[in-house]
């Protein structure tokens, strides 16, 4: 259930709040603080609430007070700084360890009941036999059809203990059955890894979601997979990639530097400094290398892309990454709630902060950064991003980088204006494409990725079905109308095959793959 309803959207413009945090450089995993039963403040904060339950005029939830003070007190500090309440805590946790426990699908509600998009590889559901499109009407004996359960309910009834079992009433559409089937609960891969495929005899991609627990495997199976079918280049896509642990993104720059090359380092309050080195386990050093990033890429995107550009390894190809150079360590608060503090700054080589400037007194600006980007030109014009000179560096060939808010790519590349589509046709597609699949599941089995990503449509029929049952919209304009095709066609792949079609009709024409192929062709 790793997605719920949410289709993959490499191009959103949603800005990243980077909650997402850095572990420590060692390669433990976030360092885990009590609070000290004797502190002063401790005492003070909880006399308080004893007087408000006590004698407060009206009653109040004094739990929801104190996570109110706890949110406030951090929001004087700095963005990154974040409460965690206990209901969201082990959401955070899967999301970062890369693993959960539960039946393994993703799913979508459609028409009121639990329609699975596909069951996850290698989870408890495809080992028993669920299939894409069936409907969950029942979890022992609790009922989920017709009861508007929104979907971020759901894995309360599918999720539970490691080697419990759970009996599922299934209706499979395709053969017009109702059957139960017996899962028992076992862990289930989040996968980092969203793409990996050759793009030519020569260049491979690999698309990372993340820095999570599981991610640096994944990675290093899919780039080993890449270099036996003949991968001489990598293409490393970091867009949208929100961070994660450190130590697993030292890991990944690992393999593409030589031994002592200096990675990150980090500085505390006391000035303290932690300094992270390549190693000599390094398996792709002497390969090409393209690095895409662009306006939500943050934390540990930032640096591996800043650690590469200092070290004059490989090509930074895209738009101003976020600009999050900020440590956090997490804190257990005792009561399953959690709070993550900032610790550190990080640097990348040449000794660049690439945190951008924040209000201690406020973070709405902070946040509105997508949107100044947007008026001051900076996503359609290179010349238009702002740089210090009195924060220039230089890397060992003499390349000029600066600090300040962000990495800034070595070849600029503008955001896509060509490609748009209104919230309407977007939720209009992804039903359409849902149904289509699940009404022509049979027709549908002769297509391969390959194939179907060189053939699929070509007469657009089935984008004039799609827009004849959306006649009551207005007629999209020839620009709409391109953008709905390749998307329509996308959200069908990716019912289909998962986000590896989704994301293989989208590059047909990404505008930064495209550089990375004439760059190619140039050398």
């Amino acid at each position: 259930m790793n997605k719920n309803n949410n289709l993959p959207i490499y191009f959103s413009i949603a800005v990243v709040i980077g909650v997402i945090i850095g572990a420590s450089l060692n390669g433990s995993p976030t360092n885990i603080i009590s609070l000290s039963k004797n502190a002063s403040q401790e005492k003070k904060i909880k006399k308080l609430i004893n007087f408000i339950e006590k004698d407060y005029v009206d009653t109040v939830n004094t739990d929801n007070l104190l996570d109110g003070a706890i949110t406030q007190m951090l929001g004087k500090l700095d963005p990154h700084s974040v409460y965690i309440p206990r209901e969201n805590l082990q959401a955070v946790k899967e999301n970062m360890q890369g693993n959960f426990v539960g039946i393994g699908v993703q799913f979508r509600m459609i028409n009121d009941s639990i329609t699975v998009i596909q069951p996850i590889k290698g989870g408890p559901s495809i080992k028993a036999g669920i299939k894409a499109g069936d409907r969950i009407l029942m979890a022992n004996k609790d009922t989920l059809f017709g009861k508007k359960i929104v979907s971020d309910n759901v894995p309360n009834y599918l999720k539970g203990e490691p080697n419990t079992k759970v009996a599922l009433q299934i209706y499979r559409k395709s053969t017009d059955s109702l059957f139960t089937i017996d899962i028992t609960r076992g862990k289930v891969n989040i996968k980092s890894v969203d793409l990996a495929y050759m793009i030519n005899d020569s260049v491979g991609y690999i698309k990372l979601d993340r820095f999570a627990r599981n991610t640096f495997s994944e990675f290093k199976t899919s780039l080993n997979t890449l270099v036996d079918n003949g991968m001489t280049d990598l293409v490393l896509d970091l867009r949208g990639n929100g961070g994660g642990f450190i130590d697993i993104a030292n890991s990944i720059i690992d393999e593409f530097l030589e031994e002592d090359k200096l990675i990150v380092f980090t500085k505390n309050n006391k000035n303290k400094i932690e300094e992270s080195f390549a190693t000599s386990d390094g398996d792709f050093e002497k390969g090409g290398l393209y690095v895409l990033i662009d306006e939500n890429s943050a934390s540990a995107s930032e640096i591996v892309a800043g650690a590469l550009q200092d070290n004059d390894k490989g090509t930074i190809i895209g738009r101003r990454s976020f600009g999050k150079g900020l440590v956090q360590i997490e804190m257990d608060l005792g009561d399953g709630s959690a709070v993550r503090l900032t610790t550190a700054r990080y640097y990348t080589p040449t000794g660049r902060s690439i945190q951008k400037p924040y209000n201690s007194n406020g973070n709405k600006e902070y946040y509105t950064d997508y949107q100044n980007r947007i008026s001051s030109g900076e996503l359609l014009n290179r010349d238009s991003i702002k740089v210090v000179d009195s924060l220039k560096f230089t890397t060992p060939k003499g390349k000029i980088v600066y600090g300040g808010g962000g990495i800034i790519p070595d070849i600029f590349v503008a955001i896509d204006t060509t490609y748009y589509i209104s919230n309407f046709y977007f939720n209009a597609v992804q039903d359409f494409a849902f149904n289509y699949v699940d009404n022509n599941r049979k027709s549908l089995q002769k297509w391969t990725i390959n194939t179907f990503v060189d053939a699929f449509d070509a007469d657009e029929k089935i984008l004039d079905t799609f827009l004849f049952d959306i006649k009551d919209a207005p007629k999209p304009k020839a620009k709409t109308k391109l953008s709905v095709k390749k998307y329509l066609k996308a959200s069908i792949a990716n019912t289909l095959f998962g986000d590896v079609g989704f994301y293989r009709i989208m590059h047909q024409d990404d505008k930064m793959l495209q550089k990375v192929l004439e760059l190619e062709s140039e050398n």
